[in-house]
């Protein structure tokens, strides 16, 4: 066999070796369905040390998001998010923001946290908010998809994307 044939099948070989026989061609897990878009990257590990205060477990392990700026966690304890869920857990998001370096830039901005999200691929958009800032809240969307949210508390400000399910 001459070398061009030696390759040919080294190639062939090398290329079969990297091919998973019989997996599934498209992946059935809750975070296969996240659109191409999509941000949301949902961390079951750990949370961060900062965001961990009040859990008895010496490091808890939570379904979270963390914002694209590290700002603020939300901790995700009706995984996966819902839309129409008419039983079960409800879409209960725990946030928790990263503890303030300086105080707030502006001390008379607000402390309720507000989320403006807009659906991926649309002009979909609806505004939620906590009320005493970042905490324990049910967050529900209008429907299922990649929601962009924007998040701004005391003066400060991150991002993040969530998936929603159809229920």
């Amino acid at each position: 066999m001459g070398s061009w044939g030696r390759l040919l099948l080294a190639s062939v070989v090398l290329l079969a070796g990297c091919t998973a026989a019989g997996a599934p061609a498209t992946p059935t897990s809750p975070a296969a369905s996240v659109p191409t878009g999509c941000a949301a990257r949902v961390d079951e590990g750990r949370l961060p040390d900062w965001a961990d205060a009040g859990f008895s477990e010496e490091t808890p392990s939570m379904p979270h998001v963390l914002g694209a700026k590290g700002e603020i966690v939300a901790v995700l304890f009706g995984q996966p998010l819902t839309v129409g869920r008419t039983e079960g857990p409800s879409n209960k998001i725990l946030w928790v923001p990263r503890p303030a370096a300086t105080p707030s830039p502006d001390p008379s901005a607000s402390t309720t946290l507000v989320i403006t999200a807009t659906l991926d691929g649309t002009t979909t958009r609806v505004t939620r908010e906590v009320a005493g800032g970042p905490g324990p809240s049910i967050v529900d969307v209008p429907r299922a998809g990649c929601w962009h949210l924007e998040l701004r508390w005391s003066g400060r400000t991150d991002t993040m994307d969530l998936v929603y399910v159809a229920a």
